[in-house]
């Protein structure tokens, strides 16, 4: 028998309960769009279920609009562009230090730096959840821009491999984990109906700062060095932050009330099978997805002979793609259903994989890396709506997405050395990258296939139609 809950919501404007009508929490309830103030119920009632009153757990109920909501918006787009643009962005820097800053470093050894980052962001990330919950928003937003911007302006200071580890892959990735959270959840916080539209315009960040990030790379490294080219970046990322920290923070005083903090762990989650096919799913996809990007670049320059500057605005049309990759693939999953959109550009994102083994020339890497940059934008944009699907309890989503994506960021931090380390050097002096083509396009098959066999699940459990 699956349970089922009773709470009490305050009615609003006047603070007088009302009783609201139990609500059985199922799979098969999950398959339509639940309402997100039927969602606030929820988690109102497992906090007073655990002692704590619906007072002092209830946020006021999102003004989906209005000045200060709006404002959010554009500090959590400001604050991707800084976090995320740096992480995405990670194959420039691949390509210089491959040639030049850490010349004697292996590319599997170089790409550690970038996967580290990219494992603090959302390691720590999830971590920070229930410091957000507690109270501590604040001092996360000023604590993690200083440690982005302090990384930036050490790495501009680097000349050995330790130095940059440390500056670009751990003191950045701390201070992108401690902002990550912080940045969505505020803005979650003040919208309900609204809110695809506002997480669809702070998620653009991503692409905004790639963009930006590459095209001054490529600029400033050739014309006044990469010392000064870095400093340039970091001062575009302190104005950034300088910026976001009134926009994010304005109007939000009610949030630093202490609330109950969500638990880090949901054992259940290890006997829910559709879980832990999910899990696979990210793991595997995650395996193969961030490899294209840290390599487009380093491909273009040794195998195809491009000049460093249209190396790297390969990487920019890649990134740029995945803007409108992001928004087609969420229009996509509106009719189809988030895992089976997500499967099937899974499947197209590992043919694409494949067939780079057969590129050899300019203009086809272009094309190639237009559609991958389109195509596998939905591997990191469905799994967060296709998991809302699969939860059997609102009130334990949080934990159990924190659960799943501490595993799958172990594959952001393991793919690209694990492809870096399948190169190999021909006696001509090229690199040969067959070895790691043929690992992310393996990996995006079986993230393929795991996600195939969560889709007949999930579709057999809750048994409302072929679209989920």
């Amino acid at each position: 028998m699956r349970p089922s809950l009773d709470f009490e919501e305050k009615k609003a404007g006047d603070g007088s309960p009302t009783e609201q009508q139990s609500r059985p929490l199922s799979r098969a309830s999950h398959h339509r769009r639940v309402p997100d103030e039927e969602a606030r119920n929820v988690v109102d009632a497992a906090a007073t279920a655990d002692g704590v009153s619906i007072a002092e757990s209830q946020l006021p109920p999102p003004p989906d609009g209005g000045l200060h909501a709006w404002l959010k918006v554009v500090g959590g787009f400001l604050v991707y562009i800084n976090i995320w643009g740096f992480t995405l962005t990670y194959g420039a820097f691949q390509a210089y230090y491959k040639t030049d800053l850490l010349s004697a470093s292996n590319p599997s050894a170089i790409s550690w730096i970038g996967t580290v980052q990219a494992w603090l962001l959302i390691f720590v990330g999830v971590l920070a959840g229930p410091l957000f919950d507690l109270g501590y928003f604040r001092s996360m937003l000023y604590v993690g821009n200083f440690l982005v911007v302090f990384g930036i302006m050490m790495l501009s200071l680097c000349t050995t491999y330790w130095q940059v580890f440390l500056a670009q892959g751990v003191c950045m990735g701390l201070g992108a984990g401690l902002l990550y959270i912080p940045s969505m959840a505020l803005v979650g916080i003040w919208f309900s109906r609204k809110r695809a539209l506002a997480m669809g315009v702070v998620m653009s960040g991503i692409a905004v700062g790639g963009v930006i990030y590459v095209i001054m790379f490529d600029r400033l490294t050739t014309s006044v060095g990469f010392p000064w080219a870095i400093r340039g970046m970091g001062f575009i990322a302190l104005a950034s932050a300088l910026i976001s920290f009134p926009a994010l923070l304005s109007g939000s005083g009610m949030l630093a009330q202490r609330r109950k903090a969500r638990s880090l762990f949901d054992k259940s989650a290890l006997t829910d099978r559709l879980f832990l096919l999910f899990t696979c799913c990210t793991f595997f996809t995650f395996l193969g997805y961030i490899v294209v990007y840290f390599y487009i670049p380093t491909y273009a320059r040794d195998r195809l002979g491009a000049s460093d500057s249209l190396a790297l605005y390969m990487l920019v049309i890649s990134i740029a793609a995945s803007f409108f990759g992001r928004l087609a693939s969420g229009l996509l999953a509106h009719y189809l259903g988030s895992i089976l959109t997500w499967m099937l550009c899974a499947l197209v994102s590992a043919i694409l994989a494949l067939s780079w083994i057969s590129i050899e020339k300019q203009s086809t890497f272009i094309a190639f890396s237009i559609l991958w940059g389109f195509f596998s934008a939905a591997l990191v944009t469905l799994p967060s709506a296709a998991f809302a699907n699969i939860c059997p309890d609102l009130s334990r989503l949080g934990t159990r997405i924190g659960m799943s994506w501490s595993v799958s960021s172990i594959a952001t931090l393991i793919g690209a050395p694990i492809a870096g380390a399948l190169l190999k050097t021909s006696a001509d002096g090229r690199t040969n990258f067959v070895g790691a083509q043929v690992w992310s396009g393996i990996c995006l098959l079986i993230g393929t296939g795991w996600l195939c066999v969560l889709w007949i699940v999930t579709v057999r459990t809750q048994k409302t139609g072929w679209l989920v």
